[in-house]
Order: C-alpha cells, then structure tokens, then sequence
C-alpha cells in the first residue's frame, strides 16, 4: 500500500549553538511534516510519494535532492518561479524543546496547484496532511478538495494537527480550520499539548475517544517521553516510550506517524487491526520516534528500518 503525504516542504533553520561572541549558528536542515511522513514511510521501506511545492532556488534543489536521495517519488513535486522556497527558523533550548518563526508571506508551500495535485494522488493507499498547509486559504482548498478527491477513490486518509500558533489570525481561527477537516479522516495522530485545541479534551484518553465519537477510525494520542495511546474499534491501549538523551525534538512526530503508517500500510489497511497489532505498531513508532530526538536535525535525524528493529531487540 502506497503512501503519499502531501503539503509543505520547507527548510528548518534549525539553531546548532551559540558561538563565543554569542551569535546563534543555524544549519539548513530539510523539513515540513508531511515531508518528514513521507521521508520516514520511505526508509521503513514503504512505497511513498510527496505532493508539494518549492521554489526555483538553492533551498528548492536541496529539498528536491534529498527527496530522491530518500527514496520519495516525487513526480507531484512542484516548482514555482513567483515564491520562494519556505523557510522555518527553529530555535532550540537547552532541554531540546523548539520554537518556531516563519518566512512564508507567501513561501512556494502554499502554491501547489490543485489540479495537478489531484492527478498525483489518484490511486494512492494512504493520502496523509497536516494543518499548516490549512493556514493558507488557497492551499487549504486544494488540500481539502485533493483530499476529497482521494477519500472517494478509496485512499485511507490521514492527519497530523501541527498547530503552529504564528501561522493563524487566533487560536479561534485555528480550531475552527483544524476541526472542519476531522469528518474528512481515518487516522488521526495529536500531541497531547493539542488535545484542549484539536477536541475540547485536556485528558488523552478523553480525547482519543471524542475522535472516533467523531468517524475517526484510529485515534493515536503521543505523550512525549511517555510514549503513547490509541484507541481503534472500541479498544484502547497505552504503550511506554523509550528513555534516550534528547539532542532535538524536531520531526520527533512525523518520525512517529511515519512509522505507524508504514506498519499499516505494510499490513494493507486497517481492516483486521487487533489490539496487539496496535501495540506492537505504537512501540514500533515509539522507537522510532526516540531515535531521532537522540540526534540534531528532522529529516537528517530519522533512522531506517533496520535501526529501529535492532534497537527493539
């Protein structure tokens, strides 16, 4: 089962140290969740593709680049000349917690075409987005309608909230576009920082079960360093995490969803999914998820198949 994520792509300007006469040093590390999904699907050794946009420059090449060199189909991959390449600058303190400001007024994320989106999906197993492609009005309708398009031809459909709080007018705006697209999804994976905003509900478990109160088929819940939960059919389950020296928590959860993705597309879907299934999926991520925050970067970060089976043995 293929997997395609689609939305942005940009360059984290991810902050490596500060230097001697305190100025910050920064490293251009590819980026953008839905990449980063795509990224990891690829290196769990799962059919992926990637539907975005860049922009005819220097950072455009390099995140094109390193598509290919992981192994991400890129034939819906577009090129603007009229907007830059997106850029997040990502600031890093010294417990590995991030934050985060953007150069996107416009970035060439938002420019994907939908016609030419729609195209690229069509016949695609699992379509996976996020929400900052949802900040942009155009962008979010070619996502909604693309998404559409692939939930009717049968596409198991996918969702990560990233909220990122500078991208939207208010915290209203942002719940209201965030919430609109929940009908729309089958899988669903929200931080527990983002269960008040993404469902009314600051307990995890409260929250997992007002999404599949809501259609979502499987709800996954991460808890930081904890691990995380699920809930799939009227069961639920909990999975500890892994204890790792932290370097940076950027991508920690696209590295997460990947990993299940690649679980569940590996396994043709959803249907049949047990309870020890899920588990052994979730503790499968969890590893995943652990190794990258052990090392600097998102897309550089991630580790492959084979790494996260030998550090589960």
């Amino acid at each position: 089962m293929k997997i395609t994520a689609i939305g942005e792509i940009l360059v984290d300007m991810t902050q490596t140290r500060i230097d001697e006469n305190g100025i910050p040093h920064f490293a251009a590390n590819p980026g953008g969740a839905p990449a980063n999904v795509a990224v990891v699907a690829a290196k769990m050794g799962v059919e992926s593709a990637f539907v975005g946009c860049i922009g005819e420059d220097a950072f455009g090449t390099l995140l094109r680049d390193t598509l290919l060199r992981c192994r991400v189909d890129i034939s819906g991959l577009q090129v603007t000349p009229l907007t830059n390449t997106t850029l997040a600058v990502v600031t890093v303190d010294e417990t590995g917690e991030r934050s985060f400001s953007f150069y996107r007024k416009p970035g060439a994320d938002t420019r994907i075409d939908g016609e030419q989106a729609i195209k690229a999906v069509k016949g695609t197993g699992i379509l996976h987005f996020g929400s900052v492609s949802l900040t942009d009005p155009s962008c979010r309708d070619t996502i909604v309608n693309t998404v559409s398009a692939a939930k009717e031809d049968g596409a198991l459909i996918t969702y990560d909230p990233n909220y990122r709080a500078v991208l939207w007018q208010n915290e209203a705006a942002a719940m209201l576009q965030m919430r609109a697209v929940l009908p729309l999804c089958d899988i669903v994976k929200i931080s527990d920082e983002e269960t008040k905003l993404l469902c009314g509900e600051e307990d995890p478990r409260a929250a997992a079960r007002k999404l599949t109160d809501m259609g979502v088929r499987l709800a996954v819940v991460t808890l930081g360093s904890k691990g995380a939960l699920w809930r799939f059919g009227g069961q639920e389950g909990e999975v500890p995490g892994f204890k790792v020296k932290v370097a940076d928590t950027n991508g920690a959860g696209d590295t997460f969803f990947g990993a299940l993705l690649s679980r569940i597309a590996g396994r043709g879907g959803l249907e049949g999914l047990t309870a020890d299934d899920l588990n052994a999926y979730v503790r499968f991520a969890n590893k995943a998820a652990s190794l990258t925050t052990s090392r600097p970067g998102a897309i550089p970060a991630m580790p492959t198949k084979e790494e996260v089976e030998e550090g589960l043995k």
